[in-house]
């Protein structure tokens, strides 16, 4: 892992080529995903678009296909990437079809006020936005290793900050907020993406965390009511370009300065630092190994 000063570098095509390579890039239908998959495809990369639906991974795929002149880009629907079940499906997806794997973005993820729990008995952030990149990061590994060099984006958020890991309810169970229990996947993640890098090191494969910025994209407005009226009002008023919001996914997943780095937290185009909570290998390794078991039960 790397530390000093921030580094602040733009991606071009010209320095950045991924002709030959393998991306894949979750939520990316629409907002930062969309333009993220499109810019890896313009750069040459065969990039796998991963939606909720046929209809609209399809779609995208086409579109970004016609947009940047690059005839590999592919759709896979996942209907519900909070079930572990479905997640466990796109892997060997993508395992079969895609056995070396140059880059994984994992940005599909979710605000939600109220606390909801799927099909499968877990609470809907932690199964969205923590324990599907555990899932498609842990099982694609050998895929991962196999392009090495390699790299996973994690997309994270300033929101970690403040928050600490209930390893007594991992599932948000009791005192439910939405804000907090956002923040805290955030936090998780940049803890599982600490532990990935450090066992994915010796095989060829970084695994970095991202905080793109708050996105004018659909954040937070899948929420009913006021709620989701407010993340839209928010959202005109102070968000950032979609495009500006992806730029700094795509300089994760393809800019050359980060060859050698890994286990980071990158606010925007710096290598940063997050919060001490973030930084705690203990709690990175006990929640790893919790992931570990919660993923294996729908194996």
């Amino acid at each position: 892992m790397t530390g000093g000063a921030p580094v602040t570098l733009t991606v071009t095509p010209e320095t950045a080529s991924l002709r030959g390579k393998v991306a894949v890039v979750t939520g990316s239908t629409s907002g930062i995903g969309r333009v993220v998959a499109q810019a890896l495809a313009a750069r040459g990369a065969t990039t796998v678009v991963v939606g909720r639906t046929s209809e609209r991974a399809e779609a995208s795929a086409k579109e970004i296909a016609r947009a940047t002149q690059n005839p590999n880009v592919f759709p896979i629907a996942v209907s519900d990437l909070a079930l572990r079940s479905e997640a466990h499906r796109l892997v060997s997806v993508l395992r079969d079809e895609h056995p070396r794997i140059d880059v994984l973005v994992n940005n599909a993820g979710a605000y939600l006020h109220r606390r909801e729990v799927t099909t499968e008995g877990l609470e809907r952030t932690f199964a969205l936005n923590v324990l599907a990149p555990f899932i498609l990061t842990s099982g694609l590994a050998d895929c991962l290793a196999a392009a090495a060099p390699s790299r996973v984006v994690q997309v994270s958020s300033e929101a970690h900050r403040g928050r600490r890991v209930d390893f007594d309810d991992l599932q948000s169970a009791h005192r439910y907020r939405g804000l907090r229990t956002y923040g805290r996947s955030k936090l998780e993640l940049i803890l599982l993406t600490r532990e990935f890098a450090r066992r994915l090191r010796e095989r060829g494969v970084s695994v970095n965390a991202v905080h793109p910025g708050f996105v004018a994209s659909g954040f937070g407005r899948n929420n009913p009511g006021a709620v989701g009226i407010g993340f839209g009002v928010l959202s005109a008023l102070f968000g950032r370009n979609v495009h500006r919001g992806a730029d700094p996914l795509v300089f994760a997943a393809a800019d050359p300065s980060l060859a050698s780095t890994t286990g980071e937290y990158l606010a925007r185009h710096h290598v940063g630092r997050g919060s001490a909570a973030s930084q705690d290998d203990q709690s990175a390794r006990r929640l790893f190994d919790a992931c570990t078991a919660l993923s294996a039960e729908a194996a």
